[in-house]
């Protein structure tokens, strides 16, 4: 099996420099990752260069090491979101009938070539960079690196999947309401958002050109910093740059949504990450609960104001002349930008700079913010039914950054149960980016996060996690009834301590019945994955008054389980005090 271990771009540059690997030996396991993972997800690449011109970069590399050139990126292979031009490849925006060949490198390009660092290709994106899902591009759906019946966020799909994969040791996104951020997330990766400005966004095919931004993916937060401090710098091309600055930021008050503003849609899981991510921010830092409806309000307008104007502008001339070129669901999206008048516009910069108004003043208030970067993830088959809806719950914590002038960073913060990944964002005021990346550092230190879960390589089902608490313990006359649906065991669990236990009456074989309860005890539970096909049928073969519902495990997740209607417990034997199933059938 090929090695797709993830790829530091500081260790490669140091490793190059010293001579104890070339760039050329660097670039041609990074052919052969490429190639391999192609068997897996070839739809992350829109193009790519040819082989022999990725192995001529790389000699040149070498030549200039030998000549004793220093080069902070030397030999780094990396990707570039294909809406941000590479010469010699063509900038499509996800859209063949837009594409183009341009003649020169974006600046950000040039700066990491001259760095050392070797482009490998263009990536998939939600077509004109506009969506959060990775699902809408005529050239396949890159789908989240760990289990890709999940999206892998976007728009910077593509990008986020080939860092995840281990095929480059950074790779370039963008970021207008999220794009940088949200795939990482997904995909257990570092993000950054960088101050608006801060990289030139030159030779960048633009979305909302005003608050655009090209973003960077690494699996280290060093990483990411290293590349901020290659493509950090005022360009006079861009109308929209600004000159270099490093504010400080001490974060002793970190600002979080308030308990009744928090939304996770349901997800559980995320709810219980973005709790621990706050326990362990506590400890160095006063947690201060805002009322962020004033942010909510920033972010809607992004979608709901005349910013989808500004959009609409990007594409004007193929949305008027050749709409049907265009991605149904972002024509949906831009369409409704030919109708907003200069009235509403000016209307909605109004409100926008009364709400930049109050960003200003939370900051007097707060250091930083810690938001999830996403409240929850959905399957690729879910955004097919619901695309545009589903698609607003991911902007929720992340579409006001860029309209408000804020930099962000964001850092894992767990794994759930299906290997997707949940993390949560770290946000300041405008330039103090590497003091972000500090305070993610000093995170990510006190989270002690364990490393992501296996790459999905084989495809992995759509599973469901059961927790069984009695006659389908292994061992015990009902076992089968997983054994038989091929059902993986996990792990022996104890659920929270919210559950009392019963021997239900005149019940053959004998089975329990596991009730919650505030005064309840923790009880022994055995945890099994099954494909969800095998767990419907599983479930239908349930017998009243037996269920299966929602339990509640000792650290905090939550699994599907069996519980029992009340009338379970109706002459009843109480074996709570027993701790489990088995000491119940041994004391018998």
């Amino acid at each position: 099996m090929r090695d797709f271990t993830r790829l530091s771009p500081s260790a490669i540059a140091a490793s190059v420099a010293s001579g104890v690997t070339s760039a050329l030996s660097v670039a041609e396991d990074a052919l052969a990752r490429v190639e391999a993972y192609d068997a897996v997800q070839p739809q992350i690449w829109i193009s790519r260069a040819e082989p022999e011109a990725v192995r001529a970069a790389a000699h040149a590399v070498d030549a200039r090491i030998a000549a004793g050139e220093t080069m902070p990126l030397a030999g780094v292979p990396f990707a570039v979101k294909d809406n941000i031009d590479v010469a010699g490849l063509e900038t499509t925006a996800a859209c063949p009938a837009f594409a183009y060949a341009p003649d020169t490198n974006a600046p950000v390009i040039e700066k990491l070539l001259a760095a050392g660092a070797i482009c490998l290709g263009k990536t998939n994106l939600d077509q004109f960079a506009t969506g959060l899902v990775g699902t809408r591009s005529p050239y396949g759906i890159p789908a989240n690196a760990y289990n890709r019946v999940f999206v892998s966020g976007g728009s910077s799909s593509g990008s986020a999947v080939a860092v995840a994969a281990g095929l480059v040791g950074f790779a370039l996104g963008t970021d207008t309401a999220g794009s940088g951020r949200v795939p990482a997330a997904f995909n257990h990766l570092v993000g950054i958002k960088p101050t608006k400005g801060r990289w030139s966004t030159s030779g960048l095919v633009p979305a909302c050109r005003t608050i655009d931004c090209i973003t960077v993916f690494t699996d280290r937060v060093a990483d990411a910093k290293l590349v901020d401090t290659v493509i950090a710098g005022f360009d006079p091309s861009d109308p929209y740059s600004r000159p270099l600055e490093n504010l400080p930021l001490n974060p002793t008050r970190i600002g979080v949504p308030r308990p009744d503003q928090r939304a996770f849609f349901g997800d559980t899981a995320s709810e219980h990450f973005y709790a621990r991510a706050l326990e362990t921010l506590s400890k160095t830092a006063e947690l201060v609960e805002l009322d962020i409806s004033f942010l909510d309000e920033a972010a809607k307008l992004l979608y709901e104001g005349p910013w989808v104007a500004e959009r609409t502008a990007a594409i004007h001339d193929l949305l008027t002349n050749n709409p049907e070129a265009i991605d149904p669901t972002v024509r949906e999206v831009v369409e409704p930008g030919l109708s907003i008048s200069a009235v509403e516009t000016f209307q909605g910069a109004y409100r926008m700079a009364a709400l930049k108004r109050e960003a200003d003043q939370m900051w007097e208030d707060v250091d930083a913010l810690a938001f999830p970067t996403v409240g929850t993830t959905y399957r690729i088959r879910e955004l097919a039914e619901a695309p545009v809806a589903l698609n607003s719950h991911f902007g929720k914590y992340t579409n006001f950054v860029n309209l408000l002038d804020m930099a962000a960073i964001a850092v894992p913060a767990g794994a759930r149960d299906d290997a997707t990944g949940f993390g949560i964002t770290l946000i300041g005021p405008a330039h103090t980016d590497h003091a972000l990346c500090d305070m993610a550092q000093t995170y990510l230190g006190a989270a002690d996060l364990p490393p992501p879960p296996p790459l999905d390589l084989e495809g992995r089902m759509d599973i469901v996690k059961l927790a069984v608490v009695g006659a389908h313990l292994e061992g015990m006359p009902l076992h089968w009834q997983l054994t038989s649906r091929d059902a993986k065991f996990v792990g022996a669990y104890e659920t929270a301590s919210t559950y009392r236990l019963y021997a239900i009456a005149n019940s053959v074989p004998p089975k329990p019945a596991l009730v919650h309860s505030e005064d309840g005890a923790s009880i022994k539970v055995e945890v099994y994955e099954l494909g969800l096909a095998e767990f419907g049928s599983f479930t239908a073969e349930v017998p009243a008054p037996l269920a299966i519902g929602t339990v509640t495990l000792s650290d905090g997740t939550n699994v599907k389980g069996f519980v029992a209607e009340p009338r379970a417990i109706v002459g009843a034997e109480d074996i709570t005090a027993l701790g489990g199933w088995r000491a119940y059938i041994d004391r018998t």
